[in-house]
């Protein structure tokens, strides 16, 4: 993200090294305040080295990892030291933290002996439940609420655990033992799947994931509190990290209704109960990219990726039939990585909302807390409990922080890019590499920032734009965005430089609801004082007012949308 242009301290750099079993992750992360929260990553190198093949011959025997491979090894860690020496990261800053594949190797000792040899640094060896607590933790890190059952796929095993961590709070709770850990990670599973094809055990091999799934799920002692939101929701919400899922996700995302989904970044996305369990769609869907490179290929599904799927699927099969009811799924993007660097930081840095840290560099005027406290004004209170229209909770005083931090962003644009620039801002803008955003909040606050700037797009946007509207799926919250777009480029017109204790008298609104001939109709109140009037800004005000037009409505005249009323006058509302 943008944050990188500034000038970052030294003190706060982070050399991570995460050795899994299908690959090594070379990363440098700042945890420089004030955006430590999203762990802002500036290197990032993976070297394709699977630790976990390394050890077994070409006649499936288990190895040592063999000379070469150490060596390849070694040498990425040399590549990796010297571009820490570049950045500037402490020594006491390099942590490297080995799994599944090196915890087993045959020589495990000699070859982090080696590495030590290499670049003088130790290799961590993470514990099966340290390495699932680490994990869960990266879940945490990756979305500003979570609440469920957690599971990371790896290469060589796979772990278990449940997971709460509330968005208005700093608590992490999570089993006193971090995660269950079982070998069933994507790698070890295709070859354990393949040799009981060969051998007619396919059924044992079955019983043996759901009897081991079931026994973890039982271990994990689930908290009531939990289990008692699932029952009342329908289900729990799995959170699924690791390459293995991760793959499965791009398949699915590759499969989904929206057509081309508009967001890349797998972090945040989510996946329906029934979608997830698709599993012959998802093979289907793999096998067509193998067989056929150009037409069908899938975006970030590698070749190997697309190979692992029959027992990724396999094991997806196994928690349908063993896991208590599934309600959705939520792809995360975070690790081992992501989780050791989540432990660094103090309790009320982990509470912070991500979008919100994310954009608060962009708010130079120091002025979002004041044109956030406006945009609440102009939502009427909340419609009653069961309406269909859940804009206050939709539009929450985060969401509206972070909008108010980049409504002025785009003003040095020329008025052809404000709006496409803003569409485009959170999936390949200056939010785009930012850790621990949900799709949904990326198409909402892209889409309210281009209704800022008029909401008219080019062609090349258009369908880019209805696809981020797709993403959200609610008719009542694309009219919100268009309210709520239109209502902050009144207050940018006001306060072109945003609102000061000089300056916060020349505009109060309030907003409530009044019944009309047919249905309830937004009624606002604008009160304009001290140096301006508002004969300068109707254009602004006519333009809130045509929102609530039936024309403008979402889906037209028999769509959705509320009339809106405007009464201007001076003085306080």
């Amino acid at each position: 993200m943008a944050v990188s242009s500034s000038k970052h301290d030294t003190a706060h750099l982070h050399g991570i090294v995460d050795m899994g079993s299908n690959g090594i992750r070379f990363s440098i992360s700042t945890l420089q305040p004030p955006t430590s929260r999203i762990m802002p990553t500036l290197y990032q190198q993976r070297a394709a080295i699977s630790l976990y093949d390394a050890q077994y011959s070409a006649s499936g025997n288990r190895q040592a990892i063999p000379e070469d491979i150490i060596k390849a090894v070694c040498s990425t860690f040399q590549d990796f030291q010297r571009t820490c020496n570049d950045f500037g990261v402490p020594s006491t800053n390099i942590t490297v933290l080995a799994t599944e594949a090196t915890r087993t190797a045959l020589n495990s000792e000699d070859f982090r002996s080696r590495i030590k040899h290499a670049v003088g640094w130790d290799v961590t060896l993470l514990p099966k439940e340290e390495e699932g607590r680490i994990g869960a933790l990266g879940v945490a890190s990756s979305l500003p609420s979570v609440s469920g059952l957690v599971m990371d796929l790896g290469g060589g095993s796979t772990q278990l655990s449940w997971l709460i961590k509330n968005s208005d709070g700093a608590e992490i709770r999570m089993p006193e033992g971090g995660a269950v850990s079982m070998p069933y990670g994507a790698a070890a599973m295709s070859r354990r799947l393949a040799e009981a094809q060969r051998d007619g055990k396919v059924q044992g091999l079955r019983q043996e994931v759901k009897d081991a799934v079931r026994a973890a799920y039982a271990s994990l002692n689930v908290p009531a509190e939990l289990k008692k939101v699932a029952k009342r929701d329908g289900g729990f919400t799995l959170y699924l990290s690791g390459g293995g899922f991760r793959g499965w996700g791009y398949v699915l995302m590759s499969q989904h209704r929206v057509q081309p989904y508009p967001v890349s970044v797998i972090n945040g996305f989510s996946a329906s109960r029934s979608a997830f369990l698709d599993t012959g769609a998802i093979q289907s869907a793999a096998v067509a990219s193998l067989e056929d490179s150009d037409s069908a290929s899938i975006f970030r599904v590698s070749e190997r990726r697309a190979g692992q799927v029959p027992a990724v699927a396999f094991l997806v099969n196994a928690l349908a039939e063993t896991l208590p009811e599934i309600k959705e799924v939520r792809f995360c993007q975070g690790g081992v990585r992501e989780g050791y660097l989540f432990t660094k930081l103090p309790a009320e840095i982990r509470s912070q909302h991500p979008l919100v840290v994310a954009t608060e560099p962009f708010d130079l005027a120091n002025t979002s807390g004041a044109i956030r406290r406006l945009l609440l004004s102009a939502l009427p209170p909340r419609l009653e409990h069961g309406s269909q229209d859940m804009y206050s909770e939709v539009f929450n005083s985060d969401l509206l922080e972070a909008f108010a931090n980049l409504i002025y962003f785009h003003s040095s644009h020329s008025k052809d890019l404000q709006s496409s620039s803003a569409l485009r801002s959170t999936t390949s803008g200056i939010l785009a590499g930012v850790h621990g955003v949900l799709h949904e909040n990326r198409a909402l606050l892209a889409l309210l920032l281009c209704q800022r700037w008029g909401g008219s797009v080019p062609p090349t946007d258009d369908r880019f734009k209805s696809a981020l509207e797709d993403v959200l799926g609610q008719p009542w919250t694309l009219w919100w965005i268009n309210y709520l777009g239109s209502m902050a480029a009144l207050i940018a017109g006001v306060f072109p430089a945003g609102v000061t204790e000089k300056n916060a008298h020349r505009l109060c609104l309030r907003a409530e609801w009044v019944e009309g001939k047919k249905d309830k109709e937004v009624y606002l109140q604008a009160a304009f004082g001290g140096d301006v009037s508002s004969y300068g800004f109707a254009e602004y005000v006519h333009g809130i007012e045509k929102v609530g037009k039936r024309k403008r409505w979402v889906g037209g005249r028999d769509g959705v949308g509320y009339k809106v009323a405007v009464t201007v006058s001076s003085g306080r509302v």
